[in-house]
């Protein structure tokens, strides 16, 4: 099975192919985890020069296409179809679904179409994005509810197969817990991990209400906050303010290097996270990859990357009583145990292998649709 992803916004400021690789690791990632499950993958990369490289498995095409002023996307769809078209794909699959334009354009193609959602808002421009999946094949979302809010706007209106397949994944693994805690300083009973930025779809507020209200029952808890933005950073700290006692068992430290994170998470008994809606949660992966047991907002995406809630707990957005309830029942349970399930059900559901053996099977039902 011959299969193209096309990747349709172009960079900036790199002038070297490699060099595109090694910024944008998960293009590559994907890839080679759909040609370790079987296919003949080719990655067709907007450039600003043409240029072909082989790297594990994958033939990466770099075409040429000037960027429209202002924009991240080049102006010319045509060639992305043509080299689409050159490359022999049974199947495309189209990273993005903001991308009316283009994805029209690959769909004249020939071969079936399959959509990745990269956390795309249904609200915005809903008639082009009707327009342009016209004649899609599939759409893959985390969980197959969030495309809902597209379907109810009409933004699918020849019926396409929805598939729920994660955008990416992480090379993140447990390692040693109590090694991750020595070299990181993270200490608590138990440690609770929060990833994010400071801003209100995130509600931190709730988490911190919620570890306010555990408090009674697990005195020995440490949440420690991790935020590269940090728009709410005043009202989190006037939070903090009023409540002496739960400040001292609030860290926050702010920006680190993302590679800090696999040790921070390996470290963590716990991940919380209150988003109000994500179209993925890429924190909520590392921190399973890690053996973090999630404890987080019952919204689609998180469902589908957490198993309904196999794994860990899934609680009301707002609900910070919620919150604290799961973490005390939670922390009552086997650390080892439950860090097992979490490492476990990412090597079955999460892992780039998983994600590369999901889209092999969902090329293959669309291909059979066709036929």
């Amino acid at each position: 099975m011959r299969v193209a992803h096309v990747n349709i916004v172009r960079p900036r400021g790199i002038d070297d192919a490699d060099a595109l690789l090694e910024a944008w690791p998960t293009l590559g990632a994907v890839a080679g985890a759909v040609a370790r499950a079987g296919a003949d993958v080719t990655v067709i990369q907007p450039f600003h020069r043409n240029a072909r490289i082989d790297r594990d498995g994958v033939s990466y095409h770099f075409v040429m296409e000037p960027a429209l002023p202002g924009r991240a996307t080049g102006c010319m769809p045509g060639r992305l179809a043509s080299a689409v078209r050159a490359s022999g794909a049974q199947v495309i699959h189209v990273n993005g679904l903001d991308f009316p334009l283009h994805t029209r354009a690959l769909c004249r193609v020939g071969p079936p179409v399959l959509v990745q959602d990269h956390c795309s808002t249904a609200e915005i421009r809903p008639r082009r994005r009707r327009w342009g999946l016209a004649r899609a094949a599939g759409i893959a979302f985390t969980d197959v509810r969030q495309a809902e809010p597209f379907a109810a706007l009409g933004c699918f209106a020849n019926g396409p197969r929805i598939f729920a397949i994660p955008e990416s994944s992480t090379d993140f693994t447990p390692g040693d817990r109590e090694a991750a805690r020595d070299v990181t300083g993270l200490h608590g009973d138990p440690i609770v991990l929060w990833v994010g930025r400071l801003v209100p779809k995130k509600d931190p507020l709730t988490i911190l209400d919620a570890i306010d209200a555990a408090l009674p029952a697990l005195p020995g808890v440490q949440l420690w906050c991790f935020f590269h933005e940090q728009p709410l950073l005043a009202a989190v700290e006037a939070r903090l303010a009023r409540s002496p006692g739960l400040a001292a068992h609030v860290h926050l430290i702010g920006r680190v290097p993302h590679e800090r994170i696999e040790l921070l998470a390996r470290a963590a008994d716990f991940f919380l996270a209150a988003s109000l809606s994500e179209g993925s949660g890429y924190a909520l992966i590392e921190a399973i990859a890690c053996g973090a047991t999630p404890i987080v907002s019952d919204i689609p995406s998180f469902r589908g990357l957490t198993d309904e809630g196999r794994i860990g707990a899934l609680v009301p957005t707002g609900d910070a009583q919620g919150f604290a309830c799961a973490l005390i029942s939670l922390a009552g349970e086997s650390r080892d145990g439950l860090r097992q399930a979490a490492a476990d059900h990412f090597a079955r559901k999460l892992s780039f292998d998983a994600i590369g053996k999901a889209l092999c099977a969902a090329y293959r039902t669309l291909l059979d649709d066709r036929t």
